[in-house]
């Protein structure tokens, strides 16, 4: 049976996966809503305006939205399909997304109810990266802590005689 920790990670991969695909799949499309796909097309026009930065370095809002929901898909995809550290990786990159949309929002001045979900899903993301490696050092500690305790059992033995 698959430790908890096991279990957790992958129900945490799965729909934290599905969920960036679905959002990043309306960044990129009207085909899922049009009205979705309307008001990121308006948000992104707000992200470009309040950086002038970005359109000196060629990168326009329609290029940014674009950027950002190909991301979005494509780790989408890694978290929920991919076994090992490609997860690892990709959910580091929509770690590094989703602060970048939150200082989007904050730039522009959005109320919190725009920008929860950014929150919420960038607690999610860090969980589910602190468990990840958590379970690869844990392994580690536990051989350290048998070789401390033979070595305690040796010194206890050199003692005794």
């Amino acid at each position: 049976m698959a430790s908890p920790r096991t279990v957790t990670i992958v129900a945490l991969s799965f729909a934290l996966g599905l969920f960036f695909v679905f959002m990043g799949t309306i960044k990129l499309t009207p085909r899922l809503s049009k009205d979705a796909y309307s008001e990121m097309k308006r948000a992104y026009k707000s992200y470009a305006k309040a950086l002038p930065g970005l359109k000196k370095v060629g990168i326009s809002s329609v290029l940014l939205r674009k950027i950002i929901g190909s991301l979005e898909v494509g780790c989408g995809v890694v978290l929920t399909l991919v076994p090992g550290r490609p997860k690892d990786v990709a959910n580091f990159l929509l770690l590094l997304v989703m602060l970048a949309v939150l200082f989007f929002h904050q730039l522009v001045g959005d109320p919190l109810k725009r920008y929860a979900h950014a929150l919420v899903f960038g607690i999610l993301l860090t969980c589910r990266l602190l468990i990840a490696r958590q379970s690869d050092d844990r392994p580690e500690r536990e051989d350290s802590r048998e070789e401390q305790h033979v070595n305690d059992q040796e010194r206890n033995k050199v003692k005794q005689s």
